[in-house]
């Protein structure tokens, strides 16, 4: 059977100065990059200590495993544990919190894969069963991440991948009895409607005026709808996913000043400040990987 935890012998991927970080240094540190693998958007590593993530959502399948401590989060209204053993999948466009709750915080790792790798299609499944009790699955990941560690191997990663996503696909997000793919979770209505407006034009952005006027619902009926809906107001989802294109940016090497400006924000320190409060670090610090 394959290992539920890292192999001993092989590197768990961290910044080397986290360990012997001093006494007393209660800084969450994280370090991201995005690999020349398709699929695989960003790679993630992190020591969070006192850092709690908001409420935010992301445009990819986040494929998460803890290497040391536990983080509680909420999905679609209901709490969840991540500890070591299990790998947790998070669908794309859910919003979800997080906070660490062992004294010492937690060391995680991260992958964010396009959402096409998937598909929309398994959001519901992935929703229902967010944390994955699958020793080989977590046993793929790990080597998945060794292989995009390593500069010239994207053949290995690529086919590390695609075992990967056919574990998901065929243990966990599985169709239905008739071999049909689960569908959505609920009927469409304008607060789907007015979250893929807000996808389209997450630059630009709109209106409520205007999103009320398009999609033809009245102003507080549509926000409440939405909240309902997403789990957060129109206004603080659209900062997420604004967040997350800049990150999306910064990975590219666009600098900082031009990144906010081309997600969405009004300047550096309008996107430093959200920055901050939904990762806990400022853009350049989150970059270089130090806290």
């Amino acid at each position: 059977m394959a290992p539920a935890f890292p192999v001993p012998g092989d590197p768990v991927l961290y910044d080397p100065d986290v360990p012997g970080r001093p006494a007393g240094d209660r800084r969450s540190r994280l370090l991201s990059r995005s690999p020349a693998v398709g699929g695989v958007r960003e790679v993630l590593r992190a020591h969070l200590v006192d850092h709690a993530y908001p409420l935010h959502a992301h445009d990819t399948w986040t494929v998460l495993l803890i290497d040391d401590g536990v983080v509680r989060y909420d999905l679609d209204r209901r709490t969840h544990d991540a500890p070591t053993p299990l790998v947790t999948l998070l669908p794309p466009h859910v919003p979800h919190n997080g906070a660490p709750t062992t004294p010492n915080g937690l060391r995680k790792r991260v992958l964010y894969l396009e959402e096409s790798l998937l598909g929309r299609d398994l959001v519901g499944p992935a929703v229902d069963r967010p944390g994955l009790p699958d020793p080989l699955l977590r046993s793929r990941l790990h080597r998945l991440h060794l292989a995009l560690a390593r500069p010239g191997e994207e053949l290995e990663a690529e086919t590390r991948l695609a075992f990967v996503v056919e574990r998901l696909r065929t243990r966990w997000l599985r169709p239905s009895a008739d071999g049909s793919a689960p569908g959505p979770r609920t009927p469409v209505g304008p607060a789907d409607r007015l979250r893929e407006l807000l996808h389209a034009r997450v630059r630009e952005g709109v209106t409520l005026a205007e999103a009320a006027d398009l999609l033809g619902v009245h102003p507080t009926h549509l926000v409440r709808a939405f909240t309902r809906r997403v789990g957060m107001p129109p206004h603080a989802y659209l900062v997420t996913l604004r967040v997350d294109l800049a990150r999306r940016l910064l990975l590219e090497g666009c600098p900082p000043a031009e990144a906010a400006v081309l997600a969405g924000f009004h300047d550096q320190p309008h996107l430093t400040r959200h920055f901050r409060r939904v990762l806990g670090v400022p853009p350049g610090r989150w970059l270089r990987g130090t806290g």
